[in-house]
């Protein structure tokens, strides 16, 4: 491949070249209307002189031959009173003056006037035609201004199209990368500006494969490596559970054990279709119903509430069954009923289920409108300042939302606290 210019140097150079071209053609231009002008005015004034001088001579053969283009006209100082009373106390000069003409129209003209030795001389000149022609000449670069900018519009599209192929190619070639294996950019380009480009998008494109590739045998490792000792610990807390040995408190603590266990389970699993940014269903079809998850979420976050005088209810006012798997509706669920324990002091945690969508409304110190939609942010964390926690909860509710396609919001109950919304329904 052969080394071309680099791009900035290319765009100078045309744009020079363009300039320089468009000023080149304008001055041929310019030179050739004024002497296409100049010599139409001359001959056609030569022409109109010569033809009045012959009518005049073949009217009257006794009076000599005379010119309208240019008359003159001496008188001395005492018979100067002869001349046009505008003319008379004139001094030495040249003046533009309009007079009627001979055709009986008013005519401009160059007055010339000279008083010596005792005499006035007058020339006076005809110069109507050169102004008819100063407006030819007007209207022609006119003409040409118009057309040398048609013909700069043509040539800078031409010139543009040439200079930005290149970067045209290249936006064409990382388009046809897309959900293809990523081939090098930089062969198919020279070493300007554009390769420098080319070169650099390969390299950025190479980091981040191996980027994904150790993202993609991260996430098998953690898979792997977090669901075996949990499913140990699940079997053998179900096993224990089963002695008949075991006190009633023991077994009280199995079953948070337990309930941990799978808890961790589902948050795994979800934080897993987070990083892979996969939609898992239910096989065959299958529905989660989310008033069991709903229940199961109070049972697992009553330790959230302690010793506070909180109460926790739920209410089932219509069915809902969600096409997901129930550790991602679990998770979900979870984490807006555990936010609503943790920041509720006394008073009331409520769950409701409806048709297609759930609402946990507690009583505690409540949300301001305008920060809603702000909480759904990474790290960003209610008021309460006896609540621990990374402001996480609700940043995963919002992006498993986004990734099935459903809704979630945060608004502030009418009499006391706030309530979460999760809406089913595809976005």
């Amino acid at each position: 491949m052969q080394p071309r210019r680099r791009l900035r140097s290319r765009i100078i150079i045309s744009y020079a070249l363009l300039g320089f071209g468009l000023s080149a053609l304008f001055a041929v231009a310019a030179m050739y209307v004024r002497a296409k002008v100049e010599d139409q005015l001359v001959v056609s004034s030569l022409q109109h002189d010569v033809d009045q001088a012959v009518e005049h001579v073949h009217e009257d053969p006794s009076q000599p031959a005379s010119s309208e283009l240019i008359q003159a006209w001496m008188w001395s100082e005492r018979t100067v009173y002869k001349a046009p009373l505008g003319w008379q106390h004139l001094n030495s000069g040249v003046y533009n003056i309009t007079e009627a003409g001979p055709d009986g129209q008013a005519h401009h003209y160059k007055l010339a006037v000279r008083r010596k030795y005792g005499l006035v001389g007058f020339v006076r000149y005809d110069i109507s035609r050169e102004q008819l022609g100063r407006r030819q000449l007007l209207a022609g670069l006119i003409a040409a201004v118009a057309v040398f900018g048609l013909l700069s519009l043509l040539f800078g599209i031409y010139l543009s199209g040439r200079v930005m192929r290149p970067v045209t190619e290249l936006a064409a070639r990382l388009r046809a990368r897309r959900g293809g294996t990523p081939e090098a950019l930089a062969p198919y380009f020279a070493e300007d500006e554009v390769g420098e480009l080319a070169a650099a998008l390969d390299d950025y494109a190479e980091r981040q494969s191996a980027l994904i590739e150790r993202d993609r045998e991260f996430n098998a490792d953690v898979s792997h490596e977090l669901r075996t000792p949990l499913a140990v610990i699940a079997t053998t807390t179900e096993l224990l559970l089963e002695s008949p040995e075991l006190s009633d408190k023991a077994k009280t603590r199995l079953k948070r054990i337990e309930r941990a266990v799978r808890q961790s389970t589902e948050l795994t699993q979800a934080l897993l279709l987070l990083s892979r940014a996969e939609r898992s269903g239910p096989v065959d079809g299958e529905t989660t119903d989310v008033a069991k998850i709903a229940a199961e979420a109070i049972d697992t976050n009553q330790q959230h509430i302690g010793n506070k005088p909180v109460a926790m209810r739920l209410e089932v006012e219509g069915p809902c069954e969600v096409e997901a798997p129930s550790s991602v509706v679990a998770v979900a669920l979870g984490n807006l009923v555990g936010n609503a324990c943790k920041y509720t002091l006394e008073g009331e945690v409520v769950v409701r289920v409806q048709d297609c969508r759930v609402l946990v409304e507690d009583t505690g110190p409540g949300i301001k409108a305008e920060d809603a939609e702000r909480l759904f942010e990474r790290g960003v964390r209610g008021e309460g300042q006896m609540v621990k926690g990374a402001g996480l909860g609700l940043a995963i509710v919002k992006r498993l939302c986004e990734l099935y396609g459903w809704r979630v919001s945060l608004a502030p109950r009418a009499e006391r606290g706030a309530v979460a919304t999760l809406d089913f329904q595809k976005t």
